[in-house]
Formats: C-alpha cells, sequence, structure tokens
C-alpha cells in the first residue's frame, strides 16, 4: 500500500495527474499497478487524507492539490487536531496522575497489555482510542472525556495513517507506557512530560509524511558540500 500511495503521490506532484483531472478507474489502477483493490483503496484514502485528492461517490478521484499543505483526519485538519491536543492532553496527564484510582491504573494496564500483543491495525487504533479516553477519565473531570470523545474518530484516523505509513504502532505503545508508568508513581511532572513526548512524535512523524522532500533535499546538500 505505501509502494502505491508513493508513486500516485509522486505522479501528482510531478504534475502527470494535474489538478482537476480524474485519476484512472480502480479497475485500471489495480490492473495497471498489479495490486488489489484494498490495497489501492487504502492508498486512495492516504491522498485524500493529505489533501491530494477527493473522491466523489460514482464519479471518481479527482486530483485537487499537486502539494501537500496539511492532512486531514475526519472533520479536522491535523495542525489543528494537535493544538488542542496539547492544551487538553498534556495537562490532563498530569491531572490524571494526581487523582487517578485504583481502578484507573488496572484499566489503563489491561489496555497496555492488550495493544502490545494486538497485531491488527484495526484492533489497535480502537485500542489507542480507548487508551487516551481512560487517561482522561483518570483526570477525574468528565469535561475533558468528553473533550477526547469529540475528537475520537480524528485520532482513530490519524493513528491508523500514522501506523499504516511509518509503523507507529511499537514507538505509540512505548510513549504510552511511559505515561502509565508516570501515572502509577503518581508523579505530575513526569506524566506532562510523557505525553508531551508522544504528542512531538506524532507530530514529528506528520511532518516527515508531508514533506519528505525537504529532508532528502537537506541530506542531499549536505552529501554536496
Amino acid at each position: 500500500m505505501e509502494a502505491v500511495f508513493g508513486h500516485l503521490r509522486s505522479a501528482i506532484e510531478r504534475g502527470q495527474y494535474v489538478v482537476g483531472d480524474k485519476l484512472p478507474s480502480e479497475a485500471e489502477l489495480c490492473r495497471t499497478l498489479e495490486v488489489s483493490r484494498p490495497v489501492l483503496r487504502e492508498a486512495l484514502r492516504a491522498l485524500q487524507a493529505l489533501g491530494l485528492t477527493v473522491s466523489k461517490t460514482g464519479k471518481g478521484t479527482f486530483v485537487v492539490a499537486n502539494t501537500v499543505e496539511e492532512p486531514t483526519f475526519g472533520d479536522f485538519a491535523a495542525g489543528d487536531l494537535l493544538e488542542v491536543r496539547r492544551h487538553v492532553e498534556i495537562p490532563v496527564a498530569g491531572y490524571a496522575a494526581l487523582r487517578r484510582t485504583p481502578e484507573d491504573l488496572d484499566h489503563l494496564a489491561h489496555l497496555l497489555d492488550r495493544m502490545e500483543r494486538e497485531t491488527d491495525t484495526t484492533a489497535w487504533v480502537a485500542l489507542d482510542t480507548v487508551f487516551h479516553l481512560a487517561v482522561a477519565e483518570a483526570s477525574g473531570n468528565p469535561v475533558f472525556r468528553r473533550v477526547i470523545e469529540e475528537i475520537r474518530d480524528a485520532l482513530a484516523r490519524q493513528s491508523t495513517f500514522l501506523d499504516k505509513f511509518c509503523g507507529r504502532r511499537e514507538q505509540s505503545n512505548c510513549e504510552h507506557r511511559a505515561i502509565v508508568e508516570a501515572l502509577i508513581d503518581g508523579s505530575e511532572p513526569d506524566a506532562v512530560e510523557a505525553m508531551s513526548h508522544h504528542l512531538h512524535r506524532v507530530e514529528a512523524t506528520l511532518t516527515d509524511i508531508v514533506r519528505p522532500q525537504r529532508a532528502d533535499t537537506s541530506r542531499e546538500g549536505r552529501a554536496e558540500a
């Protein structure tokens, strides 16, 4: 799927398909690229998440941009989602460290164990969103949980995107474990730091996906120097 996505993204960015063009039909792309329809559809969804295309029911997929500005996950742009998460989930982790109950810790530990054993992306993503809801629940403030609930679908879409393109699952599990360990210790500073690190890694990974050409150019420049 990553190879199909990369091929189509490159074709759009270099002008093989320009803004307004309709991509070949799914059947034609499957034949040309020698992939199954589910694989192709995952790649097309990724192009849409990056804002390069839109899919119109019954009409096909159309190019709407030739450069990536910002991914969208459901109703929210990635930058807007991350901004809210920084302002909500970082202090939430601090409150959770001070207010968590034994039941909260048992629930979070159980979720971590399941996530670390899970190999299916869809199932892992579902557990990931439940994990962040559980941290909000541990804060003792129902408003925080409601906020996370409101962005739950976007969080799931983002997690799916990052796992498929960057294999973020294992690293995310490690970051989640650091958060839970801070909650177990009852350390507000450590919980805040662990959640901050987690969100920073999410942002950095998204940046690498959105603008990989910048990193390539930078490396080439250093090599020439």
